[in-house]
């Protein structure tokens, strides 16, 4: 009787450590997969921290391994790496390679981009800002919605400005660059209207933010990377279409878009 008492008691613990196992596969499983094209520093890097405290796996990318190597080890487990460039690099195979580690995708954020003041006009800092806003740019978003659109759902973020709601004599192509994300986001609302397919695209307008990015005198209303990563994931919860950080920025986008020609193009 003792051996079958044991032999029970043995069957009850296994059965017990049979469903612990199998809710725990089960919590692996359904942890949010995303992407941070861009996350070595800035509000990419704040947001990936921001991502992994909410649960997700976060797949981060960059220019600078170290950078990457260093933010993995705050969390070995669910950080997976994948360094390169995005103006010279395929990011469509590097993107798939980096979801196979991830084993899914549920969202991506793109923050990848760079401007420089130009008032000189010089042509190769242009080119190299179009290169990454305007060419890397196209070839992650539509990468990203193509497979969203397959899956039947995702959520595509990507950072722009509030630079592009205008043109600027002090950086051209920056404002230009960030006017095509802007527009070319909306379309791809259009599309996933269109679609009928759960995909949100949310298109992140921020104003300063204490980064490399922010350049210039006189800047007031600078936020942190980290108030401004805060802002936008709650942005990314709620779904929305189009969001400023820090929220103020929406009262500028509204001057901006009211300034009437002739004095805009005196400023």
């Amino acid at each position: 009787m003792g051996k079958t008492a044991f032999g029970e008691n043995n069957s009850k613990w296994n059965f017990i450590l049979d469903i612990y196992r199998f809710g725990c596969l089960q919590c692996v499983n359904q942890m949010k997969k995303a992407i941070i094209v861009g996350a070595t520093s800035g509000i990419g890097n704040a947001l990936a921290k921001i991502l992994i405290e909410n649960d997700y796996k976060v797949g981060i990318t960059g220019r600078r391994k170290t950078e990457l190597e260093s933010l993995k080890k705050s969390n070995p487990k669910n950080f997976c790496i994948s360094a390169f460039d995005c103006t010279r690099e395929n990011n469509s195979e590097k993107l798939e390679d980096l979801v196979a580690q991830l084993d899914g995708l549920d969202l991506l954020v793109l923050s990848a981009g760079t401007g420089d003041l130009n008032e000189k006009l010089e042509y190769e800092i242009e080119h190299a800002t179009n290169q990454l806003n305007v060419i890397a740019f196209t070839e992650v978003v539509d990468w990203a919605f193509n497979y969203f659109e397959k899956q039947g759902k995702g959520r595509l973020v990507a950072i722009s400005s509030i630079g592009g709601l205008r043109g600027s004599r002090m950086a051209p192509a920056y404002n230009a660059s960030k006017a095509y994300q802007i527009n070319y986001l909306e379309g791809l609302r259009q599309k996933a209207k269109h679609s009928k397919k759960q995909i949100y695209v949310t298109d992140i307008r921020p104003g300063l933010v204490d980064t490399d990015m922010a350049k210039g005198e006189g800047q007031f209303w600078v936020a942190t990377k980290e108030k401004a990563a805060k802002q936008i994931y709650g942005l990314i919860k709620k779904k929305k279409t189009v969001g400023y950080v820090t929220k103020r920025w929406r009262l500028i986008s509204l001057l901006l878009k009211t300034v009437p020609n002739g004095i805009y193009k005196r400023m």
